[in-house]
């Protein structure tokens, strides 16, 4: 099939989940045969664009269209002037419609491929169906910071609102829609009052991958993805530093926290480094990863990233969700600070511990989201709308 597949991020560098999740399924669909051309917007210096676009063009045809970032009240304007989520005008990227436009018009495709409900307006395609793939239930992102913020919750309660309604009628308004959990597709059903056509597809991920070539310090090094340009990771690292690693450290004395992509903190026992320019670089031999997300929908791709490179994590409730992993099997659940600092204590004291878990996850891996076999369902929904259409 011919597949467009119109995004709000370069998939390449994969230094994040989102665009990890994109990387791969390009990678799974190239493999299946599948003719994939990628429109997104990127920023950053030209050599980066164009190393990004030899990268991308091993699985597709790469057009990273340049975007500046408008001031935030511009956009708080263009909200309020368009009647759209602050989110989705954020989002909203001029010349990535117009290149999208251009390639319809002049090329033949069997559907239309949206990253992320941000994507969809600028991938409206006329005759050609769009898929859209939701890598998290958007409104109930914001509607969980809302919970828990003080100071900002009207406006986060108001905007959760305006993008339920938004998100409802995105998912009516496609010719499919694609979550990663079943819970989340079972959700949007609901959003969208049970009137569209909702496929649960899971992430793809290889079962095994090499894990970063130095161990870091630590007894044991415990590692955190710290990016701060998403409010619940902001959240996470705010609480964990602040609430759980005082109560870690008290009872793992030689342990310590690398934050990788956060905000520098002069906490106890916490080194800060930059974001990574390959995930790979965190996943240390003999470290944990730890996932203390509070809000959060989708599934995690760091925690199967975890798992492939043989790092064991202990993650809340909120970040496991829709792995169906099993605390103590896949990996360990913890809700607070004296439960975490408990799950962290537990894998050096339990040697057999954190091999198990990984193994477990190695299992999931295989059975769950092997890369082959979720393109043959993703092919499978784009074939449905296309004969549709």
């Amino acid at each position: 099939m011919r597949i467009l597949w119109v995004a709000t991020k370069p998939p390449w560098p994969p230094r994040d989940g989102g665009r990890l999740l994109q990387l791969l399924t390009l990678e799974a669909l190239a493999g299946a045969g599948h003719e994939i051309e990628l429109v997104a917007p990127a920023a950053g210096p030209a050599e980066e664009l164009a190393e990004a676009e030899q990268r991308l063009a091993v699985w597709c045809r790469p057009h990273l269209v340049r975007r500046r970032f408008r001031p935030v009240l511009a956009d708080l304007a263009g909200s309020l002037a368009r009647r759209v989520p602050w989110t989705i005008q954020r989002h909203t990227v001029a010349a990535v419609r117009r290149r999208v436009s251009a390639l319809l018009a002049s090329a033949t495709f069997d559907v239309v491929h949206a990253e992320q409900l941000q994507a969809l307006p600028q991938a409206a395609a006329g005759r050609v169906p769009v898929v859209l793939r939701e890598q998290n239930v958007e409104s109930e992102l914001w509607a969980g910071l809302a919970a828990r913020r003080r100071g900002s919750a009207p406006w986060l309660r108001l905007e959760a609102a305006r993008l339920e309604r938004w998100e409802g009628a995105a998912v009516r308004r496609a010719a499919a829609t694609v979550a990663l959990s079943a819970a989340d597709a079972e959700r949007l059903r609901r959003l969208a009052g049970g009137e569209a056509a909702v496929e649960w597809v899971p992430a793809p991920f290889p079962a095994g991958l090499e894990p970063a070539a130095r161990a870091l310090p630590g007894s044991p090094a415990v590692v955190l993805f710290g990016s701060d340009g998403w409010a619940p990771n902001r959240d996470q690292i705010r609480w964990f530093v602040g609430e759980a690693w005082p109560r870690a450290r008290a009872a793992l004395p030689g342990a310590v926290l690398h934050l990788f992509g956060g905000v520098a903190t002069a906490a106890a026992g916490v080194a800060s480094h930059p974001a990574p320019a390959e995930s790979r670089e965190v996943f240390a031999p003999g470290a944990v990863l730890v996932v203390p997300l509070r809000v959060a929908s989708g599934v995690r791709l760091k925690i199967l990233e975890a798992w492939a490179r043989g790092v064991p994590v202990v993650a809340t409730p909120e970040a496991a969700a829709g792995l169906g992993a099993t605390d103590g099997r896949e990996l360990l659940l913890a809700r607070d600070g004296a439960a975490f600092a408990a799950a962290l204590a537990r894998l050096p004291s339990e040697p057999a511990l954190g091999p198990a878990l990984v193994e477990a996850g190695r299992a999931a891996l295989r059975s769950r989201h092997d890369p082959a076999r979720v393109a043959g369902r993703l092919a499978a929904v784009y074939r449905r709308v296309a004969e549709r259409s």
